[in-house]
């Protein structure tokens, strides 16, 4: 008997938290109609015992017995929960799960959602200790340029909370378990897809913001997570030059006839191996860094690093090469001329920056246009500039391929010139991370 009357308390209170997540999705269907599309899109579902409510990157599981106990607490609860793990979605938290510091993403998207959420303002998800969370998240913002979940992650990369802040952030801002995020093959909405849920809120949230001025955040999450990701190794091979290697040409050697010439006549192969092999090698190269005082020198390092790992792969470097690393403000402060390893090597480890003033762009085209006319490439495939993007463009189309590379994107910088190639990387891709290419 008295197991009958506990599942009978059970399913009572299955039934009591059916109702309040019902009632929380139909709060957020008439307040918010620019989330139609993604609220059918997730599915939310109880199950008892778990003793937490977990988001596993597809949809949301609560327990029913918590749910409930949160909701007499607070009745907003159950909306806010329920608005929380649809951000996540939205943004698609749970699919970008290759930061080099799970904890601290786990903490960042969290913190993000939170920030969306008191932004949009909604009457019925407002808690009792949302006034602390704004006071705290006013100077996050100022700290981490923003609060979209990449800039706070880099931020805490950069700056460690510590552990009184950790566990704030937690209490004020953790409302489910990210512990299957890294479970992506099971999941069964892609990416894309949920990409176009996001681009179609973006569209909606216009409309929706013309009456109300306090959708920023979600705004800022909304740029970040629909974002066009660069693999910056393809990037960087699409620059390389046609050049021979002493190699032996396996596709084009025949070893039948080789050794059946070696079988009849003796020494005497019918055919001899190829001895040169066309390969996709890097020969004549430029790389421009922006000196000026904005660009940070360990950024600057990171990203001369991650463009030499590239480079010096085996099958995609020269034995000997030509590669100019130009840093320049307003204008040109230094060119360093790279023939081999070595000397890329001893630039990394001894090279200083120099500069730091306003940027110019146009002295290193002229500069570089003034190496060309001279004879100083051979076949010159291509010029990356690393910069924060605020400087002066040149007019003209140089004669050689050329690509801005920028660390984030910023909306307030200059456009860049339409005849160049635009690259924004994320700070963990500099430190060895990849995305997915799209």
């Amino acid at each position: 008997m008295a197991a009958v009357g506990k599942d009978v308390k059970k399913q009572k209170i299955q039934s009591i938290a059916d109702q309040i997540l019902r009632l929380s999705h139909d709060s957020l269907l008439v307040n918010m109609r620019f989330l139609d599309v993604a609220l059918s899109r997730l599915p939310v579902t109880c199950m008892a015992d778990m003793g937490a409510h977990v988001f596993d990157g597809e949809g949301l599981v609560c327990d029913p017995l918590l749910l409930v106990r949160q909701y007499e607490k607070e009745t907003a609860s159950a909306v806010r929960l329920y608005l929380h793990t649809l951000l996540h979605a939205v943004f698609y938290h749970g699919l970008k799960t290759d930061k080099m510091n799970h904890d601290y993403w786990d903490m960042a998207t969290d913190i993000a959602v939170e920030a969306a959420i008191l932004d949009i303002d909604l009457h019925a998800a407002r808690l009792s200790d949302d006034e602390e969370l704004k006071g705290r998240l006013v100077l996050l913002k100022k700290q981490a340029g923003g609060l979209s979940a990449e800039k706070i992650y880099r931020h805490f990369r950069i700056e460690e909370p510590s552990s009184k802040a950790v566990t704030d952030w937690r209490r004020l801002c953790k409302r489910d378990e990210h512990i299957y995020w890294n479970r992506k093959e099971e999941l069964n909405l892609s990416q894309s897809e949920w990409r176009k849920v996001s681009e179609r809120i973006r569209a909606d949230l216009k409309s929706f913001s013309k009456d109300r001025n306090n959708a920023e955040s979600i705004t800022e999450n909304l740029e970040e997570a629909v974002r066009e990701r660069y693999d910056y190794t393809a990037f960087l091979r699409r620059f390389m030059a046609m050049g021979e290697a002493m190699r032996v040409n396996d596709e084009e050697f025949d070893h039948i006839f080789y050794t059946y010439g070696l079988s009849t006549y003796g020494n005497m192969p019918l055919v001899e191996p190829l001895e040169y092999q066309e390969t996709h090698k890097i020969k004549d190269f430029v790389i421009a860094i922006d000196t000026s005082a904005s660009c940070r020198g360990a950024t600057v390092q990171a990203f001369l690093k991650k463009t030499y790992n590239i480079m010096g792969e085996s099958e995609n470097f020269f034995s000997k090469i030509n590669v100019h690393i130009i840093q320049c403000d307003s204008q040109v402060q230094q060119d360093v001329k790279i023939t081999e390893r070595a000397e890329f090597d001893a630039f990394l480890k001894n090279g200083k920056l120099t500069g730091f003033g306003s940027t110019d762009f146009r002295p290193v085209f002229e500069y570089v246009d003034e190496l060309l006319a001279a004879g100083e490439f051979e076949d010159l495939k291509g010029l990356l500039y690393f910069t924060d993007g605020y400087g002066i463009y040149p007019d003209h189309m140089p004669a050689y391929e050329t690509a801005f590379v920028f660390l984030g994107e910023d909306e307030q910088a200059p456009k860049v010139p339409p005849w160049s190639i635009k690259i924004v990387l994320d700070e963990e891709q500099l430190e060895g991370e990849e995305p997915e290419g799209q």
